[in-house]
């Protein structure tokens, strides 16, 4: 199982930036397939809660290499510790 924490930028349909922090892990592919992969972003304290309304909705985790992978927000936690958003991913992992 593959995995991944760094600092990372969530990508918006509309070019709004939200810079956080992204933890994703991927699986071993099913029969030659694309591996699934998933994760939880943690907006920036200075990006507040994150993008408005995110629940269901596509965007692009640009990674601090420039390398870019499309994510659904599954859901967002608040606790604590902040805003957790849950990301599942579409395509091949970028990490």
């Amino acid at each position: 199982m593959a995995t991944f924490r760094s600092s990372s930028t969530l990508v918006a349909a509309d070019g709004t930036r939200t810079p956080g922090t992204a933890a994703l892990f991927a699986e071993p592919s099913r029969r030659g397939g694309v591996p699934p992969w998933a994760g939880d972003f943690r907006p920036a304290n200075d990006a507040g809660y994150g993008p408005k309304n995110a629940v269901g909705k596509t965007f692009t985790l640009e990674l601090p290499d420039g390398r870019t992978g499309k994510v659904v927000v599954q859901s967002l936690k608040t606790g604590k510790g902040g805003v957790t958003l849950a990301l599942m991913g579409e395509d091949a992992p970028p990490f």
